[in-house]
């Protein structure tokens, strides 16, 4: 209706007109500003996790407890109210050592309840900045499921109930966010499995069906693959604009300065390795691989579709780390120095072909050969690459959804 009559302004065309009035209506559905966990109020704060069997929750729970952690500084202790599900007391406490946080000892006779008070005596004598609990999910609601979820409200008077709903569950996802909002009064709402929601759909149905905000998405199952829920970003992830800020945001994390500075010194002097090449690939695997970052970019749909035609395999990057792993020093630091019998070596101890060597040679020479070019020209040496689109990206980002797809399959298989 806004769009209907509305006066074109010269610098842009109609069609992208009526695209930032639908960015600006989605952003208003979906909140104008992130929301964070709330953790102003006197220690231990206390967060309610909530939601249906199958969901990632207890996952989620240990993702955060890590993110506060981290993050925020907090001792954080965790605690599992789930005893009707045999393995996920047990579940938690191994993801509470991997992510180094304390949960509360077991006692199997124990009721979700006196758990609950059992596990807020300990965080308050303990000195635990933010407590979490992690309550039993069922396949589907029941009266007795909400009953207790109820009861152990009551007694732990959280000062967050977080909804953890899978965003690929669909209409589902909606009727169970209803469900515990209604008897709960959940106070934000954390959606995981985002990266398989192709552009973030189930985060505009919740926030509209509940009126919640959305505090953090899962996008991956990494345990630091959770994210702040920014409304604009997901409004543009939406509408194919990409989320640039968050792709600078995950690579700034996975990126220690060190690392940059000693990436910046050997780019000056155009020397890149196959040391410098494994760091590329493990970095890149951390920030959720090929898919990952190209759900992020602008076109992200071509992008993918382009890698798709291009038959991308994402575990090329864990082969070529192992090949890299199999060579010796002075092979990674010289490459020249792969023959052919040294080759045959590397792929026997890689298990892999002869071919894949080759392939990882062929790639780092042209990456080492883009170095010198930037080196000795600066990035507007970069210009002719990719068909002139690596020059237009220094100036600006390029709209890639308007790329060739002929190009866009040419980038993917390089």
């Amino acid at each position: 209706e806004r769009a209907v009559g509305a006066e074109v302004t010269r610098s842009v065309t109609p069609g992208q007109q009526v695209v930032k009035i639908v960015n600006d209506e989605l952003v208003s559905v979906l909140g104008s500003d992130a929301v964070t966990i709330d953790l102003n109020a006197p220690a231990p704060v206390t967060l309610l996790m909530v939601g249906l069997q199958g969901s990632g929750k207890t996952t989620t729970t240990a993702k955060i407890a890590k993110r506060l952690k981290d993050r925020n500084k907090k001792k954080v202790l965790l605690a599992s109210l789930d005893t009707r599900r045999p393995a996920a007391m047990e579940q938690l406490r191994v993801l509470g050592e991997q992510v180094g946080v304390d949960t509360l000892a077991i006692v199997t006779s124990e009721t979700p309840v006196q758990i609950a008070r059992r596990a807020e005596r300990e965080a308050r004598l303990g000195g635990y900045d933010v407590l979490i609990l992690d309550t039993a999910g069922r396949t589907h609601i029941d009266e007795e499921l909400m009953a207790e979820t109820a009861e152990i409200k009551a007694i732990a008077r959280p000062h967050e109930i977080l909804l953890v709903v899978d965003a690929l569950t669909g209409q589902d996802a909606i009727n169970v966010a209803r469900s515990f909002d209604t008897r709960l009064d959940v106070t934000g709402i954390v959606l995981t499995r985002v990266d398989g929601d192709g552009r973030g759909g189930a985060a505009l149905s919740m926030r509209a069906a509940t009126g919640k905000p959305i505090k953090l998405i899962g996008v991956g199952e990494k345990m630091d693959a959770l994210e702040d829920f920014h409304p604009s970003r997901i409004a543009d992830r939406i509408l194919g604009m990409g989320d640039i800020v968050s792709l600078v945001e995950k690579a700034a994390e996975h990126v220690s300065a060190e690392d940059a500075q000693k990436m910046a010194r050997k780019l000056k002097k155009g020397s890149f390795d196959l040391d410098d090449l494994r760091g590329q690939l493990i970095q890149m695997k951390k920030m959720g691989g090929m898919g990952g970052l190209m759900a992020m970019m602008p076109g992200a749909g071509q992008m993918k579709k382009a890698m798709a035609n291009a038959n991308v395999d994402e575990k090329v990057f864990d082969r070529q780390i192992a090949i890299i792993n199999s060579m010796t020093r002075k092979e990674r630091v010289n490459p020249d120095l792969l023959n052919a019998s040294r080759r045959k070596r590397i792929a026997a101890g890689a298990g892999v072909e002869v071919s894949e060597i080759n392939k990882l040679a062929k790639q780092h020479r042209q990456m080492a050969d883009m170095m010198k070019k930037v080196s000795k020209g600066g990035m507007g040496a970069l210009g002719g690459m990719f068909g002139g689109k690596m020059g237009q990206m220094m100036g600006g980002m390029p709209d890639m959804s308007k790329m060739d797809p002929a190009q866009l399959e040419a980038m993917a298989r390089q």
